[in-house]
């Protein structure tokens, strides 16, 4: 064979083999398209599906403790999409368990400890009610445990203005005329400021409360007042006494009012104005001195909240810890409470909406910020009450 003939055959082979070699199947235009949405779809899933996976394993992380945590019955509450994933965080009732492990505490602790209901001097429940903190809840929830364990449930009487701070000769009527004048066993409930028994000569009742995330506080009051029915239920009680609010400020928009600094929405430290809009939870628990205890966001403030809360009150609970919460009631105050948690879920069908504003917009992630770095003493003290509400569950499961 000729050496032209040669080459000219060895190139047409070696073009056969990169025909194969770096040959491609075509596919239609719409086959291309849907192995991209299933390859995307697929990565979707997974991504999904890992972080669901993540989340149930540190959940069972938690409940696979039999030995410690899981024995104990720690993991009964519902975990909000707020805390989700924050079973460290020491103001959950994990992460308060294993701080008090890891400090050498819990060896030492007792329920003997954090219960003051011995202390009290009166067969009196007195509930000074923190306002949306879910105070209805619990007072409906006092009712039905009246007739079961053979108590009085009462209240204040409606009022257009409450008096959370009030002077001496006030308060000592309030005492003899609302709050002590019960000589039967009974519970009395009221929007107010702590009240010193002591101070005015008198026996100490049982001391409760419920507390709330100080920003989520803020959101609901500021929706609450402005709902419908709110709205018209006032001026069924009080009729021309109250005053309807204009169209303008019934259509705010708690986000914007925050993030514009509207002055219905600046929450500016140690200011003294503003008791109407309930915006200092730690008021409820320092007391009636206005001087001391009025400054927004004040550190001595809530440097006496919390001491009162340790020497007088006996339980302070939150609806977020609702099977802690319920709980620590029955043990910690069993003449009042006992079946708590029986008669709170027999109920829930007619007290699911009860003062509860479904259509409350979400508070953005900027105004949530700017709110927190105003409120830091507000939260740092309700992140202490659920930390005791924690121990004091802890406690009784030791035993």
């Amino acid at each position: 064979m000729p050496i032209d003939a040669d080459r000219s055959y060895k190139m047409k082979l070696r073009d056969v083999e990169n025909a194969f070699k770096y040959r491609r199947i075509p596919y239609p235009k719409r086959s291309v398209e849907l192995i991209a949405l299933l390859a995307i779809s697929c990565t979707f899933f997974l991504f999904m599906h890992t972080n669901k996976l993540n989340s149930r394993l540190k959940e069972m992380e938690v409940k696979l403790q039999p030995s410690e945590f899981s024995a104990l019955g720690l993991t009964g509450n519902h975990i909000s999409g707020h805390d989700a994933g924050k079973h460290d965080d020491i103001n959950t009732l994990h992460g308060t368990y294993q701080y008090l492990k890891s400090t050498g505490q819990l060896q030492h602790l007792t329920s003997a400890q954090l219960n003051n209901t011995p202390r009290a001097q009166l067969d009196t429940l007195f509930f000074n009610r923190v306002p949306k903190a879910g105070s209805e809840k619990l007072m409906e929830l006092l009712k039905l445990l009246a007739k079961r364990n053979n108590f009085k449930a009462r209240r204040d009487p409606e009022q257009l203005i409450e008096t959370i701070l009030m002077d001496t000769g006030y308060a000592r009527n309030l005492l003899k005329t609302e709050i002590l004048n019960c000589t039967t066993a009974n519970s009395y409930t009221k929007h107010v400021a702590f009240l010193n028994f002591a101070a005015f000569k008198k026996p100490w009742p049982i001391y409760i409360n419920m507390v709330r995330d100080p920003i989520e506080r803020l959101v609901s009051w500021f929706y609450y007042v402005r709902a419908p029915w709110y709205l018209a239920d006032r001026v069924n009680s009080f009729g021309k006494a109250y005053k309807v609010p204009s169209r303008k400020w019934l259509q705010k928009d708690f986000n914007r009012c925050v993030l514009e600094h509207d002055p219905e929405c600046v929450y500016e430290p140690m200011e003294m104005d503003n008791l109407g809009d309930h915006r200092r939870q730690t008021l409820f628990f320092c007391g009636q001195h206005s001087k001391l205890c009025m400054p927004f966001n004040s550190l001595e403030a809530m440097q006496r909240a919390k001491r009162n809360v340790e020497k007088r009150y006996a339980v302070v609970g939150t609806w977020e810890d609702t099977n802690t919460t319920l709980s620590v009631l029955e043990t910690y105050i069993p003449r009042f409470f006992a079946g708590a948690r029986e008669e709170y879920y027999a109920m829930q069908g007619h007290m699911e909406n009860v003062n509860r504003n479904a259509l409350r917009p979400t508070i953005s992630e900027m105004a949530r910020l700017a709110l927190s770095r105003n409120l830091t003493h507000e939260i740092e003290f309700y992140q202490f009450a659920r930390q005791r509400l924690n121990k004091q569950f802890i406690a009784q499961q030791l035993e």
